[in-house]
């Protein structure tokens, strides 16, 4: 059945898709595909910002990071510019076996898992005690008809890191079971929803709590509870703890525990190189930046992987900032 609805949600993928590459413009307009806990911040600020101060136009399409990549892969989209939630995302585009997609990307920020909830829910005072310090946070987790969302892991990075999360939890705090406790299933289909539905979810009322990225707690005005440090994927401290989990994904890739890192990069399906070139820019400077920050966001030294010879030249100096 789990394979059935993952099938369906990728035709819609496709169909999403193609109406925004008919949509798109053949001059100015840059096509941004990105992880969708980054919408609010690329449709209400970044987006926006960069249509306002440059000579391009902002076109954006918020989807699950592994879903970007199918449709890449599938030659559905052709993006100028792709967003990710996890290195990983860019390593299966990258290789002639992977078809060449990336040659190269930038890690520039990070974030941490935190679980938001409904403030209005039955279930929203075991939430608030812990937030008060007063019950530990996994109590909150564990009590009896909690209804709980995250996203597909198959589809998006913070799926598997919601596993990851919760075996985690089970490993340092000796919670036993824990993942099936709350979770159930690694697909289980009554939690699992397409990253940008997810918060719809809980803002309606259909699940009372849902594992959520920090920034997307922030800039949504969601209340949330903090997770410890060794289970948030959210440390680089605990880098070596993170690496003991691992997911395998349909694909057959095995994509091994890390802190979570959002990159950016210019796909080889780019058709506005300039344009491309200076959202990337955009995105990566100061302004932009701060803006991210004050969303949930937070930067990273930006880090260069791949072929330095095929980055733009304009963007070459921004490796170290």
């Amino acid at each position: 059945m789990s394979q059935r609805i993952g099938v369906i949600f990728l035709v819609l993928l496709a169909a999403m898709a193609t109406r925004a590459e008919s949509a798109r413009g053949s001059g100015s307009t840059v096509s941004v595909y990105y992880a969708g806990s980054l919408v609010n911040l690329n449709e209400n600020v970044i987006g926006p910002a960069f249509t306002a101060r440059s000579n391009y136009t902002y076109q954006g399409q918020g989807l699950g990071s592994a879903a970007i990549a199918n449709l890449i892969k599938g030659r559905v989209a052709t993006p100028d510019v792709v967003e990710f939630a996890d290195p990983a995302v860019d390593a299966s585009l990258m290789g002639q076996a992977n078809g060449k997609y990336i040659s190269w990307y930038f890690t520039y920020a990070t974030t941490q898992l935190v679980i938001g909830f409904d403030p209005k829910s039955s279930t929203a005072k075991a939430f608030r005690r812990v937030q008060q310090g007063k019950l530990p946070w996994y109590r909150a987790l564990l009590q009896k008809g909690l209804r709980i969302g995250r996203t597909d892991p198959t589809l998006d990075p913070k799926g598997y890191r919601a596993l990851w999360m919760a075996r985690l939890a089970a490993k340092v705090f000796h919670l036993r079971h824990f993942e099936r406790r709350i979770f159930g299933s690694a697909e289980n289909p009554s939690q699992v929803f397409p990253e940008q539905v997810l918060v719809a979810r809980l803002l309606t009322g259909q699940i009372n709590a849902g594992v959520f990225y920090l920034s997307e707690a922030r800039d949504l005005g969601i209340p949330y509870i903090t997770l410890p440090a060794r289970i948030n994927l959210g440390s680089q401290k605990y880098a070596r703890l993170y690496a003991t989990q691992s997911y395998t994904l349909p694909s057959g890739q095995n994509v091994t525990g890390a802190p979570i890192e959002y990159t950016i990069s210019i796909p080889s399906t780019v058709q506005n190189p300039d344009g491309a070139a200076a959202f990337v820019r955009f995105v990566l400077g100061s302004r932009a930046r701060a803006a991210a920050r004050e969303h949930g966001l937070l930067p990273l030294r930006i880090r260069l992987t791949g072929s330095r010879a095929r980055v733009p030249a304009n963007l070459r100096s921004l490796v170290g900032a």
